[in-house]
């Protein structure tokens, strides 16, 4: 008899009452209401919220005889992903998550599904190997998996090009436009702008190779591949992106500059397009300007201590000369901004002289320049003298007549702000003077150079803490000085705490597996003194004017990073990462 018992199978509530997740009478009455009613044991634990969805599917994989998986921080590549559709993923609730040899690993909410079993091995032509998780689990990860990649909605558009358009061998050039706005080409283009906006990127490059069409996104400040299409549809998308920018489509051989806008969940965002002839076919680049409603405050930007104070009181000053300074993409044009709306108020003239308006500045006279009717920033700046203003800012100093003009602006009892692109706020001043501004002249008018970087901000959802290694101390030590001792920092079992991303082999939704997560600024505030200008009049090195900018107070772009390590925003590989650029 006892034999005949041991024969029987458990049901789920039975290895949930051994696992001690639930009790003898809970037990007693889901079989209760299961035999009166005939509802399956999971829904009623399910409903009555009895245990953990986890436990609760991992008890059903039991009970079924199938393996359970565990889908939190898995990060699936993207090659099995495409394997199986969104579509089909969802439908089911199932998702591919490994691929070895023949066999792919499949997690589904109904692992005896024989019929999705069937398709699947019959369109993936590779053998299923189910596995069981819980519902909630399989949706998020469709979700926040599939996100990752463009493949489901770019392979749709491509299902129906069975024959690509190939533009080259249309004959009427003039139906070419309707012929593209007609086909999938359109949706390739319309994926690729709108995972652009979800994922914030700020440029998008498609990039014509000798086998395939690459598209890659720049994603807080890194180019990352996230697409390739078929060699065959790059004409086509080409084109579908210079009708949308009202360039010449049949204009392949100079580059072309053009502009549109999109809307994204109520977002309006400007895309700049640039198109430049290779020797595989034109390049596209795609610079993605959003409207920002709220222009951020210093603080925001991640400006903090010295350079904080050094700003807000250059800030003061009725007339002079301040630079902003770094490599492109470091976030200049947003600090300008920031800073012209500290000081923007009634009483104030502001104009600014930009290429392109890129942040709106309510209050401020904007102006774009427009080469190809004689606006320059020189052409510019000269008429923006005529209109009695207190505040000017020039875009970008790129030559000696715009630097020049910017001088005698300043001298003439105006606050000049402007942009160069130099690697260090000391640097800029020997750079003028290689634009042929006078020494004597930069030192009456420069009140202070700013220099900056932008560095990648640790994942807040996946950041852990470790103890620093000795030589990572040591480093920090040396760079920061006596700004160490002063600096806040945590000791761990007798080490000093730092942070880091995300573990080995695990995956966040926030940071897509990178571990960081959006980006702050790293800062250095040069001012003006009688021994810097000094230096300047007797054209010393640029080495020689920071080690005096330092001596009297500077704290460097590095060192600046550096304190951000030991609060726990960024890494110490990240700040020297940028820092050297």
């Amino acid at each position: 008899m006892a034999g005949a018992t041991s024969m029987v199978k458990k049901g789920i509530e039975d290895i949930l009452q051994e696992r001690g997740l639930l009790t003898v009478e809970q037990v007693s009455d889901l079989k209760i209401e299961q035999i009166s009613f005939g509802r399956p044991t999971e829904e009623i634990v399910e409903e009555r919220k009895l245990v953990d969805p986890k436990a609760l599917a991992q008890a059903k994989a039991e009970f079924l005889g199938i393996p359970y998986t565990d889908l939190s921080g898995v990060d699936i590549p993207a090659e099995v992903l495409e394997l199986i559709p969104q579509a089909v993923a969802s439908r089911n609730t199932l998702i591919p998550f490994e691929k070895k040899g023949g066999v792919i690993s499949v997690a589904m909410w109904d692992p005896l599904d024989l019929q999705v079993i069937e398709f699947i091995e019959r369109s993936t032509k590779l053998k299923v190997k189910p596995f069981h998780a819980e519902k909630s689990a399989i949706e998020k990860a469709i979700s926040r998996q599939y996100q990752k990649t463009l493949g489901e909605e770019v392979t749709e558009a491509l299902e129906e090009v069975k024959a690509p358009l190939k533009l080259e061998e249309a004959k009427d050039i003039e139906r070419e436009p309707e012929m593209i706005r007609k086909s999938p080409v359109a949706d390739i283009v319309s994926a690729i702008l709108r995972y652009a906006a979800r994922s914030k990127a700020s440029d998008v490059h498609i990039e014509p190779t000798e086998e395939k069409v690459r598209v890659r996104y720049r994603i807080d400040g890194i180019l990352q591949e996230r697409l390739v299409l078929p060699k065959e549809l790059h004409s086509s998308v080409t084109s579908r992106v210079k009708i949308l920018s009202d360039l010449k489509i049949d204009e392949k051989r100079i580059p072309q500059d053009g502009r549109f806008k999109i809307e994204y969940e109520g977002r309006e965002i400007d895309l700049r397009v640039s198109t430049m002839p290779t020797s595989l076919g034109e390049k596209v680049a795609i610079r993605l300007l959003e409207e920002t409603e709220k222009i951020p405050t210093f603080s925001e930007l991640g400006m903090r201590g010295m350079a904080l104070r050094r700003m807000e009181e250059v800030l003061q000053r009725p007339t002079g000369l301040i630079y902003i300074t770094g490599p492109t993409g470091s976030g200049k044009t947003l600090t300008l901004a920031s800073a012209l709306s500290k000081i923007n108020t009634p009483k104030v003239n502001i104009i600014t002289i930009e290429d392109p308006v890129e942040v709106r500045i309510p209050g401020v006279n904007q102006t774009q320049i427009n080469p190809a009717a004689g606006l320059t920033f020189a052409t510019g700046l000269r008429s923006m003298l005529r209109q009695d203003p207190d505040i000017i800012m020039v875009g970008e100093t790129r030559d000696n007549e715009t630097a020049a003009l910017s001088v005698h602006a300043a001298l003439t009892g105006h606050l000049v702000f402007s942009t160069l692109h130099t690697n260090s706020a000391a640097g800029a001043l020997p750079r003028l003077i290689d634009m042929k501004v006078e020494p004597f002249l930069l030192t009456s008018t420069v009140v202070a150079v700013e220099a900056q970087r932008l560095v990648r901000k640790l994942c807040p959802e996946c950041k852990s803490d470790y103890g620093a290694t000795a030589e990572g101390e040591q480093k920090l030590k040396e760079v920061l000085g006596s700004l160490y001792e002063q600096a806040p920092k945590t000791v761990k079992n007798g080490k000093l705490k730092l942070f880091q991303g995300r573990s080995k082999g695990k995956a966040c939704e926030k940071c897509g597996g990178s571990g960081y997560s959006g980006r702050t600024g790293i800062f250095e505030v040069l001012l003006m003194s009688d021994t810097i200008a000094r230096l300047v009049l007797e054209q010393r090195p640029t080495q020689e004017i920071e080690q005096q900018a330092i001596k009297e107070g500077m704290i460097a772009l590095v060192q600046d990073g550096f304190m951000k390590v030991l609060d726990g925003t960024t890494t110490i590989e990240e700040v020297l990462r940028v820092a050297e650029e």
